[in-house]
């Protein structure tokens, strides 16, 4: 959800060996997300395919936090804790977007998942400052989920076809943004801190969410999401000026 730069994810040298008290962590967060899933399965007689689907979206999510984790580090903390249980609820819609039946079926349900994602994003970062335990791995793993979280929701959006496939550019826009640093290294430059980005993020969550209710109709989804894409991208060209005008300055 965010856009700001491509800064690494730990300022530690990286190891390519998992650490033990970490991988520990990780084979952990995967049972409970084995324990979560199966009883949604249960529950709502959901197609076996979830399982493998939900399950290798979620598996790659941890094997990437595990790979990126500072060597000298060693657990997780709360605040990550948190924010690897918003990547489960993440996954299980994300999975769930191949059985669009499934999903038009019990959207009820895919909204309350939407919606524990989207509590649990304010929650992680409120448990780093309590414990003060925020870092950089931290900052970027949240920010890393905020922008697969709205991907994911704006295809489901698409396949529930209650929005045409243009709602996929507020899903993208901030891949295509890290793209363009590829081609003009001046956008990787560290962005400072804006309330203007906290609240489009936010806004962008609550109204593409509000697109899955069933009590919302194609058209007002649809007007939900162009407002969102408007404002995203207004945003955007308001970082995209700010950048260009410290282009010629040395990356900080």
């Amino acid at each position: 959800m965010h856009h700001g730069n491509r800064q690494s994810v730990t300022n530690a040298p990286q190891d390519s060996r998992f650490n033990a008290p970490t991988l520990i962590e990780g084979i952990i967060a995967l049972l409970l997300f084995v324990g979560l899933l199966e009883g949604l399965l249960l529950w709502l007689a959901a197609p076996v395919g979830l399982r493998l689907s939900a399950s290798a979206v979620y598996l790659i999510m941890v094997v990437m936090v595990l790979k990126s984790w500072p060597t000298t580090r060693r657990w997780l903390g709360w605040a990550n804790r948190v924010t690897l249980l918003r990547g489960m609820l993440v996954a299980i819609l994300a999975g769930a977007i191949l059985f669009p039946d499934f999903m038009a079926q019990h959207a009820l349900v895919m909204a309350a998942l939407a919606s524990g994602a989207l509590i649990l994003d304010g929650l992680d970062g409120w448990i780093a400052r309590l414990t003060r335990s925020a870092s950089v791995f931290g900052a970027r793993f949240d920010m890393e989920l905020d922008a697969f979280f709205i991907l994911v929701l704006c295809l489901a959006l698409v396949v529930l076809g209650k929005v045409g496939p243009w709602v996929l550019l507020i899903g993208s826009m901030r891949y295509g943004f890290i793209l363009a640093g590829q081609v003009w290294p001046w956008l990787n430059r560290t962005l400072p801190a804006s309330r203007r980005r906290k609240i489009i993020c936010v806004w962008q969550a609550l109204t593409l969410l509000c697109g899955l209710l069933p009590l919302v109709s194609s058209g007002m989804a649809s007007s939900l999401a162009a407002l969102s894409l408007l404002l995203l991208s207004l945003s955007f060209l308001v970082d995209i000026r700010w950048l260009s005008a410290r282009k010629k300055r040395p990356l900080s």
